[in-house]
């Protein structure tokens, strides 16, 4: 893959991993504030909704600035975010009040983060190599989030509060400085100078007029939607309903985690053995079976069982999906459409997980779950008939490799 590759896949793991402990330590915080379902899950949805508010400015930043230095920024800002929150949490003086604040302060530096990490792939490898790269940084990212940093997170959280908050603190330091070894130039050419209003502009309708980015699009909105309304109250479901302990809780992301990173591995022979729209198709269908029998059955194995496999499914289907994309977006245009993209799916995330909480609020947190597999099952399908559409188009975008 090449020596960039791996310095920026070094850098993203680590950057993931921070994020893994980030995703088991902060539900687990609001859990000793409160145990209000609609409460709990408030805090996921701060944590995305500057993907509402920010991507897509953030992808124009992207676009016109280094988008190694990008990345390095935001893990600063993340770090400092980190270590007030820490510090709040010695002092005794922790509330969900800061604790909603640092977590939208902390989904918007990621937007930054995200989109320039994204963007750089493209550049570092080949095309043929995308869904290949897509896939090691994916193993990655699950690897850091679920497998190891999710356990980790819930195990240093068990000894003290404030302890994964300090680690973090230090991994998002370490993961600014691996990002500026990355070689090469990652500042996107510009022929003129344009406005950000024009910037935006031009990613939004070349997006907008994209045959089959635009309907892909708009069905994987509400495929994120319906699976996050599980993601706010999962620490609730896995306390209350499954019987887990903190440290449970960090074993069953731990499984997931293993799942997540088989996925990830596995995907590009899946799409080579099946076919890039029945793979992608299946996986997003199996991902939301699952969850809907979680609901269903509450025990504790078969919940670990269903929420590993959602899990690697879901994994699968973000590398395909996330190559797809790369493989078909210009290379100068990819921070900004990329950023309006994530605006509509992960702009959806808050308002699944908020609705997931009013849902488990009113009629129990198994409701929940049975309602996003049912109703993720549905847009799985649709999504795979979109797919079919358009799957002449695909395959021309990844058989033209300008990169050499």
């Amino acid at each position: 893959m090449g020596p960039s590759f791996w310095r920026l896949f070094a850098s993203s793991s680590t950057s993931n991993l921070s994020d893994g402990v980030m995703q088991a330590a902060l539900p687990l915080l609001a859990a000793t504030l409160t145990r209000d379902p609609v409460a709990v899950s408030a805090l996921a949805s701060l944590a995305f909704l500057p993907w509402l508010l920010f991507a897509m400015p953030a992808g124009v930043l992207v676009d016109r600035v280094n988008r190694r230095a990008a990345m390095a920024v935001a893990n600063v800002v993340r770090a400092g975010l980190l270590a007030v929150l820490a510090t709040t949490v010695v002092l005794d003086v922790a509330s969900l009040p800061i604790l909603y604040g640092l977590a939208f302060l902390l989904g918007t530096a990621e937007t930054v983060y995200d989109n320039a990490a994204r963007a750089m792939l493209p550049a570092v490898v080949p095309r043929r190599k995308l869904e290949r790269g897509n896939s090691l940084l994916g193993m990655a990212e699950n690897v850091g989030q679920i497998f190891l940093g999710a356990p980790i997170g819930a195990w240093l959280f068990a000894i003290a509060i404030s302890l994964p908050l300090w680690a973090n603190t230090g991994a998002y330091l370490l993961a600014a400085l691996l990002a500026l070894t990355v070689a090469g130039s990652f500042r996107t050419v510009r022929e003129h100078e344009t406005s950000v209003r024009e910037d935006l502009l031009e990613g939004l309708r070349w997006l907008v007029r994209h045959p089959f980015l635009r309907p892909l699009m708009a069905v994987t909105v509400f495929g994120a939607l319906f699976h996050s309304m599980t993601t706010g109250i999962l620490v609730l479901f896995a306390l209350e309903e499954l019987g887990f302990d903190e440290r449970g809780f960090g074993l069953m992301l731990a499984a997931a985690g293993v799942a997540a990173v088989i996925g990830s591995l596995v995907s590009p022979y899946v799409t080579s053995l099946l076919g890039r729209t029945t793979a992608m198709g299946l996986s997003e269908l199996l991902s939301s079976l699952a969850i809907m029998v979680m609901g269903l059955w509450h025990d504790p194995v078969v919940g670990t069982v269903c929420f590993a496999l959602s899990a690697g499914t879901i994994s699968m289907f973000n590398v395909q999906v996330m190559s797809v994309r790369q493989a078909i977006i210009p290379a100068h245009l990819f921070g900004r459409v990329q950023g309006a993209y994530r605006t509509a799916i992960w702009g959806g995330i808050p308002l699944g997980s908020l609705l997931g909480g009013v849902v488990g609020s009113w009629w129990g947190l198994p409701a929940a779950f049975v309602t996003a597999g049912v109703l993720g099952a549905v847009v799985a399908m649709a999504t795979w008939a979109v797919l079919h559409r358009w799957q002449d188009m695909v395959s021309d975008a990844f058989a033209h490799d300008p990169v050499d």
